[in-house]
Parts: C-alpha cells; structure tokens; sequence
C-alpha cells in the first residue's frame, strides 16, 4: 500500500510541481523522491521534524485536491492505455504500415511538445 500511495505522490508532484511553492518542492522531491526521513529533512533545513511532516501531509493534500478538480493524471493515464491498445491493434493488424506506425509516433510525443 504503502509504494502506491508514493507512487501516486511522485506522479503528482510530476504534474502539478510547478503550482507548489520552493519549500513545499524541496520537502516532497527529498520525501518521496529522494527518500528522505522526516528527520533528514528536518537537519536539512534547520525545522522540526512536526514542520516537515505537516508541511508535507498539506503538500499531499494540495496535490490531491489539484488531481481531482484538473484531472491531469488521470487524462493522461486513459490517453496513454489507449495509444498502447492502438499500437498493439495496429502491430497485429497491420505491421507493415508505416504512415500508421509514424502517425501513433506522433501521437506518443504530444506530451513532450
């Protein structure tokens, strides 16, 4: 349970890190990240162990509450499953074609652009 919920976390702050402030990005990136004890963090920064963890038990919360009103992750998530069963369908079905092969090549580096 415990790798999921750092998984989801990680994936989050992937897509919403830009909307977070400097202390709440370094106390995730070193928590979740860089795995970080509450304690390193706390040495690092010259905070309480409590003001680590609560900063970032709201950072999650953030993240989270940014999740369910955007619906960045998810929407990529269902986008990218479904370039997948377009590419497998297009393997199977027509391995020689090249025009659909570069088309879904292209479909796969939106996100990058």
């Amino acid at each position: 349970m415990e790798i999921e919920k750092n998984e989801q976390i990680n994936s989050l702050f992937e897509f919403y890190q830009s909307l977070l402030t400097q202390k709440q990005n370094d106390y995730i990136q070193l928590y979740y990240a860089d795995d970080y004890s509450l304690g390193e963090i706390a040495e690092e920064f010259d905070v309480s162990r409590q003001a680590v963890y609560d900063n970032i038990k709201r950072t999650v919360t953030v993240l989270l509450d940014y999740e369910e009103k955007l619906h960045l992750y998810a929407d990529f998530t269902v986008r990218n499953n479904q370039v997948d069963k377009i590419k497998t369908y297009i393997d199977n079905k027509y391995p020689d074609d090249n025009d659909l092969k570069s088309l879904i090549e292209r479909l796969e580096n939106l996100e990058e652009e």
